[in-house]
């Protein structure tokens, strides 16, 4: 029987974040120089963390720096949201986007947290 190794794209958070990401950059680049310069670029750093510290977990050799990682992305995930509430107070957002970005970040602590518990049982080290 061949062992077969997760990689990165089988991982549900980090995919759920990586799409995340992505759409909120969709976004983002339509505004005007000052919201994006100001505004947009902490949205889009705080998603993009989000997805980056899976993945820098996952990287990660030891099953405490991979926890420790994956933690990092629960802030990263409040920090969007308020993002994401500064964006729709300022008008930055259709209310079409600010729901679709609402509704994604408040599924990914279940998905980190199973992801945690997923390598505190697979992991030895």
């Amino acid at each position: 029987m061949e062992k077969t190794f997760l990689s990165l794209n089988d991982v549900g958070a980090y995919k759920m974040a990586f799409h995340l990401s992505n759409f909120v950059w969709d976004a983002v680049i339509k505004w005007d120089y000052f919201p994006k310069d100001t505004v947009g670029k902490q949205f889009v750093r705080a998603v993009d963390s989000i997805s980056a510290n899976i993945a820098e977990g996952f990287g990660r050799y030891g099953k405490k720096d991979k926890v420790n990682f994956y933690r990092y992305s629960f802030g990263s995930v409040k920090e969007s949201l308020d993002w994401n509430q500064k964006s729709k107070k300022r008008k930055l957002l259709t209310e079409q986007h600010y729901r679709h970005i609402l509704s994604e970040p408040q599924k990914l602590p279940k998905e980190i947290n199973a992801l945690i518990k997923f390598t505190n049982l697979k992991l030895t080290i």
